[in-house]
């Protein structure tokens, strides 16, 4: 098939790839422009463009692509189908019925659970047991089409968001080729969604990772989790940022005691919650890297009764 390809982070990058692995003709990618990174504010190429460009493949980064001269140009290229895989701007009416085949969408959830931004993070500081991908067919809603294709994945006691990102990534580049396959053929079967089931999560913002120590260890275990690699749980020691990259929840302690640190010796550090314990296993202290709490203790003085913040 003729393909369009919207999409912008290395999630959507593996799904290009497989595509063209596939065989299929990808006339063209849409992705988001260029972007300043780095302490030089660089500007950055996203690693869709990047994929696309190592195939010779034309890119368009277009900054909103709901203007009629956006529509017209992708026009221009005829596509069959257009896959989206985090594309990151919503599409207008025109261009989701533009292609034969319509507009499919590969999404980081089961639908309808998790529509919106950041459905992989949530997955994981919900505590849920099982994450997935879906397929569908667009429509003008914000990811309220029909499904097509869903595959679960279970995660991991110790998923991570940036560990389940991989792992669904690569799911969803194979799902979408499978997809891609059943709609050619004529055998994909489109089943709308029960929006009585269907949560809303919104974007992940960088002070969502300041950790309220009066929530139980359990919840700020999987913040910790959810958040890694970005944008990180922290706390407060001394005035300075301190990461929490990785902790494990236990049970006991004093909750009247909440952010305190209740034990500490050579190997471990204990902070109190307001139901359960706190164990720190790796951190970093603000303009230092990350280090086990071994390592830290060795180097960073501790007091049993010390408040975080």
């Amino acid at each position: 098939m003729r393909v369009v390809f919207m999409g912008t982070p290395d999630f959507a990058a593996g799904t290009l790839e497989e595509i063209l692995a596939a065989g299929h003709e990808v006339v063209l990618v849409v992705t988001q422009p260029d972007k300043p990174k780095g302490r030089r504010n660089t500007l950055t190429a996203s690693p869709v463009k990047e994929c696309a460009l190592a195939h010779n493949i034309p890119v368009y980064q277009p900054e909103r692509v709901k203007k009629p001269e956006c529509i017209a140009y992708i026009r221009q290229f005829e596509p069959d189908i257009v896959i989206v895989a985090a594309f990151g701007q919503i599409l207008p009416g025109e261009l989701l019925h533009m292609p034969k085949f319509g507009c499919i969408n590969v999404h980081a959830s089961l639908l309808p659970k998790y529509r919106g931004a950041a459905p992989i993070q949530w997955a994981v500081i919900n505590g849920d047991d099982v994450a997935g991908i879906t397929t569908m067919r667009m429509d003008e809603g914000l990811d309220t089409g029909d499904m097509i294709e869903q595959e679960k994945i279970v995660l991991a006691r110790d998923e991570t968001g940036g560990s389940l990102f991989s792992r669904l990534a690569e799911t969803g580049a194979k799902l979408c080729v499978h997809t891609m396959q059943l709609i050619e053929e004529g055998k994909a079967v489109y089943t709308p969604q029960d929006a009585s089931q269907a949560t809303y999560v919104g974007m992940i913002q960088k002070q969502m990772g300041n950790i309220d120590w009066q929530q139980p260890a359990v919840v700020i275990e999987r913040l910790v989790r959810g958040l890694n690699p970005w944008p990180s749980a922290y706390t407060h020691m001394n005035g300075k940022v301190l990461k929490i990259w990785k902790a494990a929840a236990e049970a006991g302690g004093d909750p009247k005691k909440a952010g305190c640190v209740i034990s500490v010796n050579k190997t471990a550090c204990r902070v109190q919650t307001a139901d359960g314990v706190l164990s720190l296993q790796e951190v970093q202290l603000e303009g230092k890297k990350r280090m086990d709490i071994e390592a830290f203790l060795r180097g960073y003085e501790i007091k049993e009764g010390m408040a975080f913040d």
